[in-house]
């Protein structure tokens, strides 16, 4: 598509989507980070398979996106002129006649681009992984999954048989140091130890499995008669799996509808007044949170283009803490809306506003304002305060000098 574009389009192209990439890469690594760790330790507590972690992670995903994708594409813009703003390219290109606009052409065919993956993201991959989410976690906790045996530790299966084991590998399928003791429900009691043991699956029958046993030892116990010893070589233990209720269907939650269904519940009159606030929040959220892309170009415009003989890059720092800033506003004003505190309308548009006038209005002083910074007044407070450190820090190293001198002499 950008081989179409004349060469000065294809340039910025290159130079907004490579840093947009690896931003958006980043971004979406440092979110998924620290729930990483958290499901690693929920999964390890519940005893459940390790690679159901990675699942959990890839349905978080699309929610995690959804503010990667803004902030990415503000970064690569914000990049982009940075660099040609430094390197003087940008003085030539607008000597030449060209204006911030017709240089915004290609940002702007990319985020036409983004919002359209923005909006089919929380249109409908969202909710939908959101809900399998939730499946997830409720077939890790109910143990539809399989649960591990906890090493050192009596675990109770089918509320049939109490199992000990003292060592354990192959994710838990191979055991050692097994001691199980079986209630068939019926008066008998089986203890039973084993040197090893091994889990494997049955065709025929999938809610049962076998617990194959290696070198052990069988007490039967009736309660009536003397209980008698049996040793074996191999013997196949049935287990029973627990029996699992169905997971709920979609829609506990308003996070989990798609848009239209949202929109159905949201605004109709026969929809209790909590849930008809909490729709038409999520609804509006989300469109917001398309929306503010539009802004982004002019945003890293804005704040990407440092003021002349300097290379600050305190934009970028504001850039950043800007898009956050706003992404919580809007979770806090959905919050509200969803309570009833707020009209959903207001509580999510008028923040929207508000940064909209605010990004037009720094985009103005950079683009048609001659010498004009939308953070002027920031980047002289930074040089001076930067200043003061570099004085600060020549003081002591001197200091610290002086004090090593005296001390060898």
């Amino acid at each position: 598509m950008f081989r179409l574009l004349p060469s000065i389009d294809r340039y910025v192209a290159r130079l907004v989507i490579w840093p947009m990439l690896g931003v958006f890469a980043l971004a979406a690594s440092l979110l998924t980070l620290d729930k990483m760790l958290r499901l690693f330790q929920f999964v390890a507590v519940q005893g459940g398979p390790i690679g159901v972690t990675f699942k959990m992670l890839g349905t978080l995903i699309p929610e995690y996106a959804s503010l990667a994708i803004p902030l990415g594409l503000m970064l690569g813009v914000l990049l982009a002129f940075r660099r040609m703003a430094v390197n003087s390219e940008l003085d030539v290109m607008r000597a030449v006649g060209m204006s911030y606009g017709r240089l915004l052409r290609v940002p702007y065919i990319i985020t036409a681009v983004l919002m359209m993956i923005n909006l089919g993201i929380v249109y409908y991959v969202q909710p939908v992984s959101r809900y399998v989410y939730e499946q997830l976690n409720y077939e890790l906790q109910s143990g539809a999954l399989g649960a591990s045996i906890q090493v050192g530790e009596f675990t109770t299966l089918a509320d049939k048989m109490a199992l000990r084991i003292d060592k354990s590998e192959d994710q838990g399928r191979k055991l050692y140091g097994i001691f199980a003791r079986v209630n068939d429900g019926k008066g008998q009691v089986l203890s039973v130890s084993a040197r090893e043991g091994t889990f494997l699956a049955t065709s025929d029958n999938p809610n049962t499995i076998i617990l194959r046993l290696v070198d052990g030892t069988i007490i039967q116990n009736t309660g009536d008669t003397t209980p008698r010893v049996l040793t074996f070589a191999r013997q196949d233990l049935p287990i029973d799996l627990p029996q699992v209720a169905a997971f709920r269907k979609r829609g506990s939650a308003e996070r989990e509808y798609i848009l239209p269904e949202l929109l159905r519940i949201g605004w109709s009159s026969s929809t209790p007044e909590v849930k008809r606030d909490a729709s038409q929040a999520s609804f509006n959220f989300r469109l917001v949170e398309v929306m503010m892309m539009a802004l982004m170009p002019l945003l890293g415009v804005a704040l990407g283009i440092p003021p002349k003989r300097s290379t600050s890059a305190l934009g970028v720092f504001v850039s950043v803490v800007l898009v956050v800033a706003y992404h919580k506003v809007n979770e806090y004003g959905e919050g509200l809306a969803a309570l009833g505190r707020f009209n959903p309308f207001i509580a999510l548009w008028g923040p929207f506003v508000i940064f909209g006038l605010l990004i037009v209005w720094m985009y103005w002083r950079v683009a048609h304002v001659p010498g004009g910074q939308a953070i002027g007044a920031l980047e002289v407070w930074f040089a001076k305060l930067a200043r003061v450190l570099k004085k600060l820090f020549r003081r002591r190293h001197r200091a610290a000098t002086t004090t090593d001198l005296a001390t060898a002499e």
